[in-house]
């Protein structure tokens, strides 16, 4: 069995066992497919060669036993434990992706720097992280799924705090109209990053699956970098021509989509660490808890 630990994983990962039917749940990691395979094939598959030590163990005592031996997937709900996870990522995701749709109206100006972006930039790169997170643990299939969520709770929240702007206003509400500006531009903003965002994110889940698979799941560095770096642009151009186009001259728009490349390529340099850190909690408390 290979015991590199670069490669543990790193194209499938071990669900559980489907109780009184000797049969192993297994994810595809560049897919998230979620397959079943019979014990004994499991143990002639390549996919044994490619689970953890724990995993590994947990399948030849399921086997040996015929199905009755209690393993860790029966004592513990791993499988539970992990989509809270995907759960928390997800709203994670959301919070991140609401709060730069509302930031993007607001540019600030830096004078020492002679530099204009919307504070969103500062926040926004966190979310290829997190999207980075879900494709390297769910899989690309579910990553995607986490990216539409947020689209579409976002997009349902700007529309009804549109709506309520059409409600009868008490007489004499001095943040009424401040209110009804801020959600107008909330509301163009929300055209602009959501394509930028589906587009870019998509780029980024594409590119970090397709690396992974190039190198074997080896060199997390290079995949997180260079996903990143070609969202970064992406969005960056889609955004700022999109939700500026009329508002500011085309040089002052392509100055400010360069502020916004160098600023997120910072965070993309930054992206790795976590995303190493990540990695190794992942396969201590999701791939290899302690019996109890």
């Amino acid at each position: 069995m290979v015991n590199n630990n670069e490669v543990e994983n790193s194209k499938y990962k071990l669900l559980g066992f489907e109780k009184n039917k000797n049969l192993v749940i297994v994810m595809v990691m560049s897919t998230g497919k979620i397959i079943k395979i019979k014990l004994g094939e499991v143990l002639r598959s390549e996919i044994i060669d490619n689970l953890n030590k724990s995993e590994v163990k947990d399948i030849y005592r399921k086997y040996y036993s015929s199905g009755v031996a209690v393993t860790t997937y029966d004592i513990n709900d791993r499988n539970e434990r992990s989509w809270m996870i995907y759960v928390a990522l997800n709203l994670l995701l959301l919070a991140l992706y609401i709060f730069t749709n509302i930031a993007a109206t607001r540019l600030v100006y830096f004078e020492v720097l002679d530099l204009v972006v919307p504070p969103a930039v500062f926040l926004y790169p966190l979310t290829f992280l997190v999207v980075d997170l879900l494709n390297e643990t769910y899989g690309l299939r579910l990553a995607r799924r986490a990216l539409l969520f947020a689209f579409g709770s976002n997009a349902l929240i700007v529309i009804l705090l549109n709506a309520v702007t059409y409600l009868p206003g008490m007489p004499g509400w001095k943040l009424d109209a401040p209110y009804a500006e801020v959600m107008t531009h909330v509301s163009s903003v929300l055209v602009a990053s959501s394509v930028s965002f589906l587009f870019s994110e998509y780029v980024n889940s594409y590119l970090l699956c397709k690396i992974k698979e190039l190198t074997n799941s080896r060199f997390l560095f290079l995949r997180v970098f260079f996903s990143t770096f070609f969202a970064v642009i992406i969005d960056s151009f889609l955004f700022c021509y999109i939700a500026f186009y009329s508002v500011m001259p085309n040089s002052e728009i392509l100055n400010l989509i360069y502020a916004q490349i160098a600023i997120k390529m910072c965070f993309a340099v930054f992206n790795v660490f976590p995303a190493y850190g990540a990695r190794s909690f992942f396969k201590r408390y999701i791939a290899g808890p302690k019996t109890v």
